[in-house]
Parts: C-alpha cells; structure tokens; sequence
C-alpha cells in the first residue's frame, strides 16, 4: 500500500516536471517576432485601459457625487454602464456610515459610477426600483440592475463594519473589479450574518431594527 502511494506521488511529480519542461521550452523557443508580438499586444492593452480610464474620470468616476434628481440618474447611467448607487434618507444615521465608505471605494475604483440619490427626492426612481429599505445600495453592471445591498444585513449586521467588506459585497455583483476572494468575506471575524449575495429587491427584503422603512 505505501509503495502504491509512493508511485503515484512519484507519478505525479513527474508529470508536473514535464509540463514545467514544455512551458520552459516555448518560453525559449519564442523567436523575435514572437516576443514583439507579445509586447505590441500587451503596449495595445494598456492604450485601452488608459483610455477607458480617461473616459470613465471624464464621465465623474473617481468621485462620490450626489445626483440632483432622476433625470441625473438616468443620464448618468447611459454613460456609466457600471454604477453604485446609494439611496439615503436625511434622517438616517446609517446612511451617513456608508457614505463614509463610499467615499473611498469610489477613489479606489474609477471603472464604476459611485453615486448617491435622495430617495424621498426621487419617487419616481424610488418605486422603480422599489426601494423599502435605507440605506439600500443599487448595484447596476452593464447598465442592468444586478443587485441591492439592503440596510447593514449583509455586512454583519453592524454599524463598524470595514470598507473592505462592503467593498467585498459590492464585487459580488460585478459592478467592480475585484482582487480579493470572493467567496470569503474581509471581516471573517465579525457576528454571523446572512449571506443573501444572489437574492435581489424582486424576492423582497428583511431588514434589522436599525434601518428604516421608506414607506413609515
């Protein structure tokens, strides 16, 4: 039994050796033309994420700004495909919390739209997406409302969570890039909370005794 494993770990060994070997060699085989071709597409991919990065900050990105009313919303998101939209309420103390963090992921990730919206301002907007909850975050990709973040639910269900687990929840829907694990959120250390990541507004929400309820 142990010569049987030690074979098949042999095995083992050796096939990696050899795919490391292949790799090796078409690494070396590479002529000069080769290369150029790798450089001119890699120099051509970096054009491009320099433009995009000059259109997005043209378009506002980079900045967590406040839109006046709907008609702003909906002439931002024909140009933002990729939007974060928080929608608050003056009197909600939760609400000035993730503007806080907000203000910092938007810094940090220019390739989305970070923006929030008065709900009580746009009822319009507001039934349109059918916004219950503040503080609720809209999460648009491709110019499609994937997702919401519903009061503090997904994020411990508490008023310190990081920047970096709301962060974690806003990449579950594609609106950012993201570099991290997905599937482990930051704040690995704080109470259970309920991971709702593939539930959207339509299903309806639950909402904790510290977020409001817009229709009160």
């Amino acid at each position: 039994m142990a010569n049987m494993l030690e074979n098949q770990l042999l095995t083992a060994a050796q096939m990696i050796e050899r795919q490391l070997d292949q790799q090796l060699d078409q690494l070396d085989n590479l002529d000069t033309d080769d290369l150029k071709s790798i450089r001119e597409q890699r120099l051509k991919e970096m054009k491009e994420l320099n433009r995009k990065k000059q259109e997005w900050l043209q378009n506002g990105h980079g900045t967590y700004t406040e839109l006046a009313d709907e008609k702003e919303f909906f002439e931002v998101s024909k140009k933002s495909p990729n939007i974060v939209c928080h929608f608050y309420r003056d009197s909600a103390e939760r609400c000035r919390i993730v503007d806080m963090h907000l203000k910092i992921l938007a810094g940090k990730h220019i390739e989305a739209k970070f923006c929030k919206v008065n709900a009580e301002k746009s009822p319009f907007l507001t039934q349109r997406l059918r916004i219950k909850v503040i503080p609720t975050i809209a999460l648009v990709k491709d110019s499609k409302t994937k997702d919401y973040i519903v009061g503090f639910t997904d994020l411990g269900n508490c008023d310190d969570f990081s920047t970096e687990m709301l962060e974690w929840r806003i990449a579950q829907s594609g609106a950012i890039d993201y570099k991290g694990d997905l599937m482990t959120p930051p704040d690995v250390k704080k109470k259970a909370y309920i991971n709702r990541v593939n539930k959207t507004i339509r299903s309806g929400y639950d909402s904790d005794d510290s977020d409001i309820d817009f229709d009160d």
